[in-house]
């Protein structure tokens, strides 16, 4: 019966999807929905994105394990991504009226810069809607008691997405967001309350959490404990603010007020509400204290689900997964989205530039949600039994040490050139694969700590010396968006 519930919202949410995909007509509703959403879409669609399985499932794991220390990359480095997105660089990046982030990359620093950036984005992607659809196979094969392996779970949460993600793009992602939205706190918030009656009351799981030093945040004052935090804060806080799905949230909105508050309002909603999931698992270790102490040492990503499928009601079963499926959704939707419309505005238009009509160009996004989406299906297929949290979290450090540092020096510095942002780009990956590969580097300093410091250093040095990159665009110090 649950499975044929959770099946039945498959399908009304695909409804939902295919009912708002009227509204497009050419690719700009199909990438940022014509610019036409409304402020309070805009800070559901930009929760609803952050929102995914890493919350639900892994950072709960995460805490449980090891407190707020553990998880000050998400929720904390997430939501603070969208607060700052919103402070220093919504009303620059709205004002410009791009289509993709890779154009602005285009317009300050020329095609070479684009290309890259756009493949460093895209290749980011892989690893974080992985990470969703590893979710939805987790939950069917839950749900039918192993009948449905993870593998054909996969398959079929990535078809219920794909349907109306492929018709429907901005226009469809953003409505079934909302809605979305709503069954997800309602539901969670539900299930909260359920489980502090279940476990003594509330006070009893904040007095557990409290005896287990589950509530520290900060590290040890020692120099290994406080830079590999520091590294840790940062990658998703700086590393997610060069990626496509921000940028369309912004771009989406109706006048630059929706934008910027947009975003700041939903970046800090979705930090506070990340502590339900946490005080969900927290409760756990009160109810079924053996239980959770054996999930925490086979796979911690199975303790939520297990309390509510074992310890819970019909009703609140169907409460959880309804939120935890509204949450994979809406946070793989987008981000099949994002690499797809990136891939035909920013790689696909070198090849065809002078041909594409706006209708093709519509075409050419469709096709690239299907192939990205199965691209996604075989990585997370192959990448089966990785940690949820493990696969958003190194996702992020590829645009934290190639394409953040030319963003923000794009806008901020009026003497950043191409050169200077091609530096960056190579100088950051460079050391950040060096320390990835050598044990004793990473080990002694966090390897995407180094490749955004070597990124800064590439940058300005780079724009100092004498150019060997002449050609720089003509409206250069209107795009960098410095007086």
């Amino acid at each position: 019966m649950l499975l044929i519930m959770v099946i039945a919202y498959l399908f009304v949410t695909i409804g939902i999807g295919l009912w708002a995909a009227r509204r497009v007509q050419n690719s700009a509703d199909f990438a940022i929905a014509g610019r036409h959403l409304p402020m309070y879409m805009i800070i559901t669609t930009t929760f609803a994105t952050w929102f995914g399985s890493e919350i639900v499932l892994g950072v709960p794991a995460k805490f449980i394990k090891g407190g707020l220390n553990a998880v000050v990359e998400d929720p904390f480095g997430a939501g603070m991504c969208l607060v700052l997105v919103g402070v220093f660089f919504a009303a620059k990046l709205y004002r410009m009226t791009l289509l993709t982030i890779s154009d602005y990359y285009r317009e300050r620093y020329g095609r070479a810069v684009e290309v890259i950036c756009s493949l460093i984005i895209m290749l980011s992607y892989l690893g974080w809607v992985s990470a969703q659809v590893t979710a939805l196979g987790l939950v069917f094969n839950l749900l039918s008691g192993g009948v449905i392996s993870i593998p054909w779970g996969m398959t079929i949460g990535v078809l219920s997405i794909l349907v109306y993600t492929l018709w429907g793009g901005m226009w469809s992602v953003a409505v079934t967001d909302f809605i979305q939205m709503i069954i997800l706190v309602v539901g969670l918030v539900v299930l909260a309350v359920f489980a502090a009656d279940m476990a003594g009351g509330a006070g009893k799981v904040i007095d557990l959490a409290v005896s287990r030093d589950m509530f520290r945040f900060w590290p040890e004052p020692t120099w290994h404990e406080m830079i590999f935090f520091f590294g840790a804060a940062i990658t998703m806080m700086l590393g997610s603010i060069p990626q496509q799905d921000v940028f369309q949230r912004v771009m989406s909105a109706n006048t630059e007020k929706a934008a910027t508050h947009g975003t700041v309002i939903g970046g800090t909603a979705y930090i506070l509400f990340a502590f339900v999931p946490m005080f969900l698992v927290a409760s756990a270790l009160l109810i079924m204290p053996e239980q959770t102490a054996a999930l925490l040492e086979d796979d911690p990503q199975k303790v939520l689900p297990t309390l509510v499928m074992d310890k819970m009601p019909v009703v609140m079963q169907v409460l959880f997964f309804g939120a935890l499926l509204s949450a994979i959704k809406s946070c793989a939707s987008a981000t099949l989205l994002a690499p797809s419309v990136t891939f035909t505005e920013n790689i696909w238009r070198q090849f065809r530039p002078e041909y594409i009509s706006d209708l093709e160009n519509l075409r050419i996004m469709r096709i690239s949600v299907l192939v990205f989406a199965i691209a996604v299906l075989v990585y997370s297929i192959k990448m089966e039994g990785t940690p949820i949290f493990e696969l958003v979290s190194g996702a992020y450090q590829v645009p934290l040490v190639g394409a953040f540092v030319p963003l923000v020096f794009g806008l901020y510095w009026k003497r950043a050139t191409t050169q200077g942002a091609l530096c960056a780009t190579v100088l950051g990956i460079g050391v950040w694969v060096l320390f990835m590969a050598t044990p004793a580097l990473h080990e002694a300093f966090p390897q995407q700590l180094a490749g955004v410091l070597a990124a800064v250093v590439g940058m300005v040095a780079g724009s100092l010396v004498p150019q060997w990159v002449h050609h720089r665009p003509a409206s250069h110090h209107a795009i960098a968006g410095v007086e």
